[in-house]
């Protein structure tokens, strides 16, 4: 029974490419990915939920199989791939397929990383391990677009693709690791089920319990990988079954050839895009506009009002309830803010045009920039919808106190195939996102480690770099 499933199918996949290795453009795609992960675990270091689940998984105790980033003492390899997970995930600046709308590297590479350490894989390994499991979680998602609709069913529901999918991705990439046959990895997918989870009301309203969905994402994964390896299994139908994982979180309306068409000859890693900003990706194109104004000599002082257009489907995450957008309380709410986004490039920034210091609570609350947000429309526009979600598009219209009416079209984000991030480009974000937490010696060190991650014997000296950070004084 299980030759006919979507899930065995997977299997296949999954195993083959284990086995077989992976094209070369997706192992670089991977290696980055790893790196993009990595660095931001590290940065996500300054933020007191990261703190929290660092203390949380220390209380835990357990045997010592796997590095936590910046603790000195491992972890059980469930824990690590938990704080990993939430560390990865809770600066909103790791990577998004689209249309799926999903974050599968903060999911499936922590998993992965915990799993090969406590296993003793090799590079190549978890290289093709994460490049598996990131087209198992991609493909996943994409079973749940609708064309038609424009958007994906799991986002409409409110369920937070990335967690779920992720998930699955998790426990292959995991299985695989830990050196699954089959149906070993067709067991793992059948347990992970059962333990996908993660709605996203909190991107509307507030609460910091999305940093956790990753985490929980990734522990899921390892724990069904290793309760596999003790004797557990699952349905043969977890997938398409008539109470399975589709019927499950989407009602029974998915399209099954998002998951067979072409697997293991077209993958959809290496197209996925990198984040150049850390903030939620529908803002991206808005901070583009931001900058782009500033870079015609618009000052925050000139601005009367300021008009953002996006697609309508976004407008309920950046732009509702605009009371509560225009006057974030925090870096983190500001991060989910259209008014806050252009706001932020007019007034300008660092890292790759905005850094992680452009989002703290103190610029969310400063007075100049509200005064700013306050002057901020979000509102639906017919082309950047008709663009979304392959990419998030805004049309942006700003007035100023002399009457001039400007325009800034940002129809394509940068960090996808259409306007790809450079190697030094990533370099750099990885160098930001580890500054003053890092040896410099120690970041190049894991820069070089990781992009050659294909050469490597295991991930020890990699990770031994991580397991130690420095605590600089943060900006207030």
């Amino acid at each position: 029974m299980s030759e006919q499933t979507l899930g065995g199918l997977v299997a296949d996949f999954a195993v083959t490419a284990g086995t077989d290795g992976v094209p070369d453009d997706v192992a670089t795609s991977v290696q980055q990915r790893v790196l993009d992960v990595l660095g931001l675990c590290v940065a996500a270091h300054r933020l007191p939920t990261s703190a929290a689940i660092l203390a949380h998984v220390v209380d835990q105790g357990g045997h010592p199989q796997a590095t936590a980033i910046g603790l000195p003492t491992q972890v059980t390899a469930g824990q690590a791939a938990l704080a990993n997970g939430v560390l990865a995930h809770s600066l909103d600046y790791d990577d998004t397929h689209l249309p799926s709308v999903l974050h599968p590297s903060a999911a499936v590479v922590p998993a992965a990383l915990a799993a090969a350490e406590h296993g003793g894989a090799s590079g190549e390994q978890v290289v093709r391990a994460v490049a598996v499991g990131l087209e198992v979680a991609v493909r996943l998602g994409m079973a749940g677009y609708d064309e038609e609709l424009g958007n994906s069913v799991y986002f409409e529901h409110g369920q937070h693709a990335t967690s779920i999918t992720g998930a699955m991705g998790a426990a292959v990439a995991a299985s695989l690791l830990y050196g699954a046959d089959r149906k070993g990895v067709l067991d793992a997918l059948g347990l992970t089920a059962s333990m996908a989870s993660g709605i996203i009301e909190a991107n509307r309203t507030g609460g910091t319990v999305k940093r956790l969905h990753c985490g929980l994402a990734a522990q899921a994964g390892v724990a069904a990988a290793q309760l596999v390896r003790r004797g557990f299994t699952g349905p043969p139908t977890v997938l398409e079954g008539r109470f399975g994982f589709f019927e499950a979180w989407l009602h029974g309306r998915y399209s099954p050839t998002a998951v067979s068409a072409g697997l293991g000859t077209e993958w959809s890693v290496p197209g996925i895009f990198f984040k150049p900003y850390p903030a939620n990706h529908f803002t991206h194109a808005v901070i583009d506009a931001g900058l782009a104004f500033r870079a015609r000599g618009v000052a925050p002082e000139d601005v009367v009002s300021i008009t953002v257009g996006v697609a309508p489907s976004v407008i309920r995450t950046i732009g509702e309830p605009i009371e509560v957008k225009r006057a974030p309380e925090t870096g983190y709410q500001a991060q989910f803010s259209a008014p806050y986004a252009v706001t932020a490039g007019l007034f300008g920034g660092g890292g790759l045009g905005l850094g992680l210091d452009d989002f703290t609570d103190a610029l969310a609350q400063d007075p100049a920039r509200r005064a700013v947000m306050a002057r901020v429309e979000v509102v639906p526009d017919q082309r950047c919808g008709a663009i979304y979600p392959h990419q998030f598009p805004a049309v942006v219209t700003l007035r100023t106190g002399s009457g001039e009416e400007l325009v800034e079209e940002v129809l394509a984000n940068r960090g996808g195939p259409a306007r790809p991030l450079s190697d030094d480009e990533l370099g750099r974000k990885f160098t930001d996102n580890v500054a003053g937490r890092l040896d410099p010696a120690a970041a190049d060190a894991v820069r070089r480690g990781v992009l050659d991650l294909r050469a490597a014997g295991d991930l020890s000296a990699v990770l031994t770099q991580l397991s130690s950070l420095t605590t600089p004084e943060e900006p207030s």
